[in-house]
C-alpha cells in the first residue's frame, strides 16, 4: 500500500514527470487514461494543462502536443468501446478490485442514460466518468460511426481545450511554471465541478414533489 502511494504521489506530480518523459509519456497517459480501465485515476486535465504550459516555455512542441495527443485520445476511446462491445453485460459482473470499481461503471450507465451518445464528447471534460464511458457505449450498442464522430470530435476539443488553455495561461501571466500546485488545484476543482453539478441536480429532483 505504501508502494501504491507512492506511485499515486509520483503520478499526480505531474511537471517533474512531463519533464522526464516528455511527449511520449503524455501521450501514453492519455491513452491510458481514455481506454484501459485501471487508467481512471491518471491526472489527464492537469497532465494536459502543464504540457500546454510547459510548451509555452520551450520545454516541448506545442505542434507535437496538439497532433499526437489528440490522435492518442481518439485511440484510447476506441479501445474502450470495443472492450465494452466485446465483454459486454459481463463488466457488471466483474468483482471490484484496485483498479476496477462497478460504481464508476454504473455512474458513467447513468450518466449515458442521461445524455446518449453526448456523452462521449461530455464525459471527456468529467474525470473517472470518461475512462468507462467508452466501454458503456460498446455495452450499449451505440452505432460504431456515431461512436466514431463523437469521439473524435470529443478527443479533439477536449485536448485542445486544456492543452491550449494552459499554453495561453502561461502567456498570460508571468512565470506561471514556478506556480504550477496552484494552477493543478484550480484545474481539478473545474473538474470536479460536472459531478458536483450532476449531484445537485439529482438531489434537487429526488426533493422536487411529482406533479400530479
Amino acid at each position: 500500500m505504501h508502494r501504491l502511494r507512492d506511485l499515486l504521489q509520483l503520478l499526480h506530480d505531474v511537471k517533474p514527470l512531463i519533464e522526464w518523459g516528455g511527449l511520449t509519456l503524455v501521450a501514453a497517459v492519455v491513452f491510458t487514461e481514455t481506454g484501459l480501465f485501471f487508467g481512471f485515476f491518471l491526472p489527464g486535465d492537469s497532465l494536459l494543462v502543464t504540457a500546454g504550459i510547459l510548451a509555452r516555455t520551450g520545454h516541448l512542441r506545442l505542434a507535437w502536443l496538439i497532433t499526437l495527443v489528440p490522435l492518442c485520445a481518439v485511440a484510447g476511446d476506441q479501445v474502450g468501446y470495443l472492450i465494452g462491445r466485446k465483454a459486454g453485460e459481463a463488466l457488471y459482473r466483474r468483482p471490484d478490485g484496485v483498479f476496477f470499481k462497478k460504481a464508476h461503471l454504473r455512474r458513467t450507465h447513468d450518466f449515458y442514460g442521461k445524455y446518449g451518445a453526448k456523452t462521449i464528447v461530455l464525459a471527456r471534460f468529467v474525470p473517472i466518468v470518461r475512462t468507462f464511458a467508452p466501454a458503456v457505449a460498446g455495452i450499449a450498442g451505440m452505432d460504431y460511426r456515431t461512436f466514431v464522430t463523437y469521439n473524435v470530435v470529443g478527443g479533439v476539443a477536449w485536448v485542445y481545450a486544456t492543452v491550449l488553455g494552459g499554453y495561453f495561461l502561461a502567456a498570460l501571466v508571468p512565470d506561471v511554471d514556478k506556480r504550477l500546485d496552484t494552477v493543478i488545484v484550480a484545474v481539478v476543482l473545474l473538474s470536479l465541478l460536472p459531478g458536483v453539478w450532476e449531484w445537485w441536480s439529482h438531489r434537487r429532483a429526488a426533493k422536487t414533489p411529482a406533479r400530479p
